[in-house]
């Protein structure tokens, strides 16, 4: 596996780089201690103390109790607002907390009437200079249901399904808003999505409206139990759905030059899992992030889509496992066996460990200066080397750029060399741009990298 963190090479100032197809040695990694407390102060009890208030609800289905007093969707939303507000408060006012309010129209079957759905929303602003700059975006949803999806009344605790991505994120927000980013980060949670994905999907729609620049989406969706229907239990897996080609009826020319160049492994939801799996294996290595190119599982969905649908680089996060008897289930038993959404399913030891990974995925990512822009990869001649270039970055911390690729039957990166941050164009000896598959990344003097960005091809010097 290539190491995950930066390695600045003595010679980083020459512009060829010289290389082989045989794999080149790994650098030691490097992490940043900061990181390493974010990592390490996420909290289990936290996350199960979360867990049991949101499954306390009696239901928190979309269309139930809208009370801010009740024992519905209105008191979840209530606490969960309370609780960004104490974790704002904690880290001296640093969060944001705002409510998403808005009416959503009837959508039969799933919302026969008109009812008004609340995002909750906590935004830990970045030190770029431009206040609407780059932004990440990591959400959980609150909502949950029980058998029939109209059923609004009956239990439906949700432990799992989603309390544990939203118990995910309010710790996020509580151990993160106490250190500064460069990025500009947005903890969500999300309501309707068990009704049609309605909260994210307005969000994601104001966001694309305002032209938000949102560089990456978590989705945390089923992160809780790490036994699976068969009773087998891995503490150690979480799946981590990352789309390829989107499914458009009208590619624009920036798709269709991706297809031609056989990047489709290569989106940019697929080049962001491959950074949080490397970020993973360098501050949680005891967790395998298990990448999975789809978008979602069959016949489900996430609160990532919307945002896929827009453009905006997304993933989901969820459990290695699923239990089905233990989602979308009214509590209940039958012969002897036990159904529905409780908390005594929730591993919560292994959910605050999705939420470590995840902690260290928008850590680096938004302390690292910004994936490089206009890479492109030299295609006006034949050659057996590999020459790429791109616009420099302007961060002023910027340390260089590092060049990546891999076998094309390889899904992750193998091999990678540095450049100098002066350096915008240089030469692979060796390494033929037909065999291989290529990226760029961007990184600063503290180890922080960007995503890598697939070259487009241009086809004159």
């Amino acid at each position: 596996m290539r190491a995950g963190a930066p390695f600045l090479f003595a010679a980083v100032a020459l512009a060829a780089v010289r290389g082989a197809e045989a794999p080149t040695p790994s650098p030691t990694p490097v992490t940043d201690p900061d990181i390493r407390r974010i990592v390490s102060d996420i909290s289990a009890e936290r996350i199960q103390r979360s867990i049991f208030v949101l499954a306390s609800f009696k239901t928190r289905h979309t269309l139930s109790d809208p009370l801010p007093s009740g024992d519905g969707i209105g008191g979840a939303a209530s606490w969960v607002h309370a609780e960004f507000e104490r974790a704002s408060a904690e880290s001296g006012g640093r969060l944001k907390v705002e409510l998403d309010t808005f009416d959503q129209r009837p959508a039969p079957p799933r919302i026969p009437q008109q009812v008004q759905i609340t995002n909750i929303v906590a935004t830990l602003p970045g030190t770029q200079p431009d206040p609407a700059g780059r932004t990440l975006v990591v959400s959980g949803h609150y909502d949950s249901r029980a058998t029939n999806p109209l059923d609004a009344t009956s239990p439906a605790p949700g432990a799992d399904d989603d309390a544990s991505g939203t118990a995910s994120v309010l710790e996020l927000a509580r151990v993160m808003s106490h250190f500064k980013y460069r990025a500009t980060l947005v903890f969500l949670a999300v309501a309707g999505e068990e009704q049609g994905l309605n909260g994210s999907t307005h969000w994601a729609q104001d966001a694309k409206a305002r032209n938000a620049d949102i560089e990456a989406m978590l989705d945390n969706d089923i992160v809780g139990s790490s036994r699976s229907e068969s009773g087998q239990v891995d503490r150690g897996t979480v799946r981590l759905f990352a789309q390829g080609i989107p499914p458009t009826a009208t590619p624009d020319d920036a798709l269709l030059s991706l297809i031609r160049a056989g990047g489709e492994n290569d989106t940019p939801p697929r080049e962001l899992a491959r950074a949080i799996r490397d970020i993973a294996a360098s501050y949680v290595p005891s967790m395998n992030v298990r990448v999975i190119y789809r978008a979602d599982r069959y016949l489900r969905g996430g609160d990532h889509l919307p945002f896929l649908e827009r453009g905006y680089p997304a993933v989901r996060f969820t459990e290695p496992a699923e239990d089905f008897r233990r989602q979308h289930q009214d509590v209940r038993e039958e012969k002897g066996v036990p159904y529905g959404d409780v908390p005594d399913h929730v591993d919560f030891a292994y959910t605050a460990d999705v939420a470590r990974v995840n902690a260290a995925a928008l850590a680096v990512l938004a302390m690292a200066p910004a994936p490089p822009s206009g890479v492109q990869i030299e295609t006006a001649r034949l050659e057996n080397d590999t020459t790429l270039r791109w616009s420099p970055n302007a961060e002023p911390d910027l340390a260089g750029y590092r060049i990546v690729w891999r076998e094309t039957t390889a899904p992750f990166w193998e091999h990678s060399t540095d450049v100098a941050k002066d350096v915008t164009r240089t030469t692979i000896r060796g390494v033929s741009k037909d065999n291989m598959v290529f990226g760029v990344e961007a990184f600063d003097a503290a180890g922080h990298a960007s995503p890598a960005v697939f070259p487009s091809a241009r086809r004159t010097l």
